[in-house]
């Protein structure tokens, strides 16, 4: 009886055993090809992450020549802000000058506008003028025309009497006109040694008091005497010559 109790359990021990012998064999089997895969896992996973890191390398070697571009820009910028507000400081005053300028342009257009509207007068004035001329001219051709009637004083006229008004300036310029024929103020005032104003006035005082024609086609007028004026100016023979200019 107990013999068999023995065998039993011998035999019992020998299946947990085997059972054990060979759960252990398969858990080992387990273990090494856990193992493996963890292996090949593992470089998988360190090639996935050597790779990333050299992605990541490579994004930061980018990212900080993106970095520096973007400082060197930002300078740039900096530095061209301040040239900007430097040129616009500079600028400033030129916008004022072109303002300025262009006030006074419209300035000159306006009084070169006035100009012109006196120079339009001053045209049809003269144009007038002409017109009145030409009516004079011919007015003057009749009179021209006309049979010349001669009178004679029944006392003659002394030179020195019709003279007596006049300086000796005054005479010598008549008597230069009287031989020389018409002469401007200008011609004149080389001879007469005076001013070009007291000349003018000369001039105008002789022409006012009747003493002198004046030619006003073109300037300077030319001046010249009278028919009677001559008449007086003309001297006999054996007279004194004429006062020298």
């Amino acid at each position: 009886m107990n013999l068999l109790v023995d065998t039993l359990l011998a035999t019992l021990f020998a299946i947990l055993l085997t059972v054990t012998a060979a759960a252990a064999i398969q858990y080992y089997r387990l273990i090494h090809r856990a193992r493996t895969e963890y292996e090949r896992a593992r470089e998988a996973v360190e090639d996935v992450v050597l790779s990333f890191n050299r992605e990541l390398k490579r994004e930061t070697e980018k990212l900080d020549f993106i970095a520096y571009r973007i400082e060197g820009n930002n300078s740039k910028i900096e530095s061209c802000g301040k040239d900007l507000i430097n040129l616009e400081k500079k600028i400033s005053p030129i916008e004022e000058r072109l303002g300025a300028a262009s006030r006074e342009s419209l300035s000159e257009l306006s009084k070169l506008a006035d100009v012109r509207n006196k120079i339009t007068i001053v045209e049809e004035t003269n144009s007038k003028l002409k017109t009145q001329i030409t009516d004079l001219e011919g007015q003057i051709q009749k009179l021209l025309t006309l049979p010349e009637i001669r009178t004679e004083s029944v006392i003659p006229i002394r030179r020195d009497k019709a003279m007596s008004a006049l300086t000796n300036t005054e005479i010598a310029v008549l008597e230069y006109l009287s031989t020389e024929g018409a002469k401007t103020a200008p011609e004149i005032k080389e001879k007469v040694h005076l001013s070009r104003e007291h000349t003018a006035r000369l001039m105008k005082k002789l022409y006012e008091e009747g003493y002198l024609e004046r030619e006003t086609g073109k300037i300077p007028f030319r001046y010249s005497v009278k028919k009677e004026m001559e008449k007086l100016l003309s001297k006999p023979e054996g007279s004194p010559q004429p006062t020298s200019l």
